[in-house]
């Protein structure tokens, strides 16, 4: 299928095809018919990526001091490849569309129909593409006899309307308006059924005539007409109740003329992209109040509601975004009396294969434009694979890789790539763009957007799973089922059960399971591995892991989803330590801190070894991200041994010391990989016996259990 693709590195805009999405859980896939070209946010989103990397860096400088952070702490060359794989990814472009329902997902059975239409929404949703799959609380049916054009509409329409909600405008009341893009005419036109008197302001005289077509009272030209004295004999004196500023500028001039009109007390709603400095005095005197519109609703940038089709309760939150969008169909139906009337925002429409013209128009800005509607075929197959000429060895390792988001698109596929022995097969992402950049960029033959298309491979007798936590377990048994060996990364599984059902696949499989606890193939843990061999005696371990801050709303502290940071990444140094005593660890205790009565990412975990040996965890939190992640301390016969970061390691006997050190951190992600694909080209076994995989997932699983009873878990 087509679908627009803007690199973030080159600023390179292209139409590529790429394979189709898939409708999961709680989505339903949806041939597109019209999708609209936001103007003034995909200019500023290309504008962006076109610039140099210094100009980038300029316009983010809170972006740089994290990066000058991460090269302090993990070398510039781990730095440069993390930024590299950022910029690499793949940006689709579009987020108001339309179109017709295809296929229906799991959960969504009787809400949606094939064969429906609907009005779609989300960017990275809502895609210029041929195919979307849309969760259920971004997509609306469309009303008869509204066509694909109008509703592709429908996005623009929330987000004027969501404004004017803010905005709380009474009958008989005056706003103004600044900026007669597509915004601002919608919000002319809602404003005027709600009986509310517009003006609106802009340089444009086609498109302040356009307004006054669609119901503006008063129209004026910002450069021409004296817009403070027309608005105080407009309003006997009084100026403007309401202010919506829908401009695309840089300039503060739209706060600064929003002084001189505003009436005592008034409001002004920030929908657009605008300068925000403004003149203090005058907005205080008057003691106007600003808001800024989010986008189209409630549930805008809330992953809960708009990915996992979370509600919000209806006494609490009347108008989310969905309900906005639906409100934008209802005033589209030509059953409405009066409607909305969007047909003549309409100046260009382009299929889709021809929108590189779109695009230089909007640009270039040669030609005057408002809404550019792009068009897709009707009847249009599913290209669930994109296949390209295979160069498959015969035999050896024949690699099958699920999941390319960043963690897989800068660590894992770099290093995959630079392996000369193994056949990169196909690549499965979510999306038809990340698995065509990644197919394009890493050397797979083939790229799908569903995992079926390796387990069904006979070809593939290896698998690579670098998805979200919650589908470790189920993609690792379906892989063992179907006799490929696994590379899953930690997680193995989220509970004891998922976990049991592994080891019983593991049981009926000839192939081999290997997890990625990478940490154990790094050159100085190697380094300290032989080290060890030659002490006898147990061990005395402290982990200080300083883990930094991940916002609460992330997907990895989701109990069914991510499984919280003790699972996610507390586990690598569980196996770690199991790695350095090479004995099994018998008992584990936890406690947290506690920060207002929640439990918090501040915790130490004390494990107890068949041999004698403690190991003592403290991960937090806490602490400033500049300072260095990791630093592991072992005590044993007269010996201390320090592993700082995985960039230096110095070892003290008898009074003296020995130091390694690496110029960047080298954390064994390319040793796991090769240790693997060298496994599975000899047949197997893996590298690590299987047994230590298991013991430490469930060593983790019994840290949460210890947290939760206060108790010492026993394994």
């Amino acid at each position: 299928m087509k679908q627009i693709i803007q690199s973030a590195r080159s600023g390179k805009l292209e139409v590529k095809n790429v394979p189709a999405p898939r409708a999961d859980q709680g989505e339903i896939l949806v041939q597109t018919h019209a999708s609209l070209i936001s103007a003034g946010t995909e200019r500023m989103v290309v504008n962006f990526a076109k610039k140099s990397l210094i100009s980038k860096a300029k316009a983010r400088p809170d972006l740089v001091k994290k990066v000058l952070n991460k090269a302090k702490s993990d070398g510039i060359k781990n730095t440069i490849s993390a930024i590299m794989a950022r910029l690499d990814n793949p940006i689709p472009l579009g987020y108001s569309a339309s179109g017709t329902i295809i296929a229906v997902g799991p959960g969504l059975e009787g809400n949606f129909q094939i064969g429906q239409r609907v009005a779609i929404a989300g960017a990275g949703i809502a895609n210029h593409s041929e195919i979307n799959a849309v969760p259920a609380n971004l997509a609306v049916p469309i009303p008869q006899g509204v066509s694909d054009d109008e509703a592709a509409f429908g996005t623009m329409g929330a987000i004027a309307l969501h404004a004017v909600r803010n905005l709380d405008s009474k009958l008989g009341e005056v706003v103004a308006i600044f900026g007669a893009g597509m915004v601002g005419q919608i919000a002319t036109q809602l404003l005027n059924l709600s009986g509310v008197r517009v003006v609106v302001l802009d340089y444009d005289k086609t498109r302040l005539n356009l307004a006054k077509e669609l119901g503006a009272e008063e129209c004026y030209h910002l450069a021409t007409d004296d817009i403070k004295k027309n608005i105080t004999n407009l309003t006997n004196g009084i100026g403007c109740d309401g202010i919506l500023i829908a401009a695309a500028t840089d300039s503060n001039e739209p706060f600064n003329i929003a002084a001189d009109i505003a009436r005592d007390r008034a409001r002004i709603c920030l929908v657009g992209m605008s300068g925000t400095e403004f003149p203090y005095a005058e907005f205080m005197k008057k003691e106007i109040s600003i808001i800024v519109s989010r986008s189209y609703g409630p549930g805008r940038y809330d992953q809960d509601y708009e990915e996992r089709g979370l509600k919000y309760p209806i006494g609490f939150i009347r108008w989310t975004e969905t309900e906005n969008l639906s409100e934008v169909m209802r005033l589209l139906s030509p059953s409405t009396k009066p409607r909305l009337n969007l047909s003549p925002l309409i100046t260009h429409h382009f299929d889709i294969g021809n929108a590189d013209g779109a695009y230089k128009m909007l640009l270039e800005k040669t030609i005057p434009h408002l809404g550019i509607i792009l068009h897709y075929p009707k009847n249009n197959d599913q290209m669930p694979v994109k296949i390209s000429p295979s160069n498959q060895m015969s035999n050896g390792c024949i690699l099958g890789v699920i999941g390319a988001g960043s963690f897989a698109r800068s660590i894992l596929l770099p290093e995959l790539k630079k392996i000369s022995n193994i056949s990169l097969n196909t690549i499965v992402t979510t999306t038809g763009a990340s698995a065509n950049f990644a197919q394009d960029n890493f050397g797979f033959n083939n790229a799908a957007t569903h995992a079926a298309a390796i387990m069904d491979n006979k070809n593939i007798n290896a698998v690579l799973i670098a998805t979200r936590h919650d589908s470790h377990a189920e993609l690792t048994i379906r892989a063992l089922s179907k006799g490929k060996a696994v590379l899953v990364e930690k997680p193995l599984g989220l509970t004891n059960e998922e976990l049991n059902s592994v080891k019983e696949a593991r049981k009926t499989s000839n192939a081999f399971i290997q997890v990625g606890f990478n940490r154990r193939f790094a050159p100085l843990t190697s380094k300290t591995c032989d080290i060890l061999k030659k002490i006898k005696g147990p061990r005395f371990m402290i982990f200080r892991i300083n883990a930094g801050n991940i916002p609460a709303k992330s997907w990895l502290h989701k109990p069914l989803e991510g499984g919280g940071r003790v699972i996610g990444e507390m586990c690598h140094f569980i196996d770690l330590a199991r790695h350095f005593s090479k004995s099994k660890i018998i008992t584990v205790q936890a406690s947290s801190a506690r920060n207002l009565n929640k439990t918090s990412d501040d915790i130490t975990a004390n494990l107890q070894f068949e041999d004698g040996s403690l190991a003592t965890i403290a991960y937090t939190s806490l602490g400033d991200p500049s300072f260095p992640k990791e630093r592991y301390e072992i005590f044993t016969s007269n010996n201390v041994i320090v592993l700082d970061n995985f960039r230096n390691l110095s070892v003290t006997t008898n009074g003296s010391t020995k130091n390694y050190s690496n110029i960047n951190q080298d954390k064994g992600f390319r040793e796991e990989l090769i240790a693997f694909t060298t496994a599975v080209s000899m047949g197997g076994p893996g590298v690590i016996d299987e047994n230590e995989f298991f013991e430490t997932s469930y060593a983790t699983l019994a840290v949460l259990e210890s947290l939760q009873t206060g108790l010492i878990i026993k394994l």
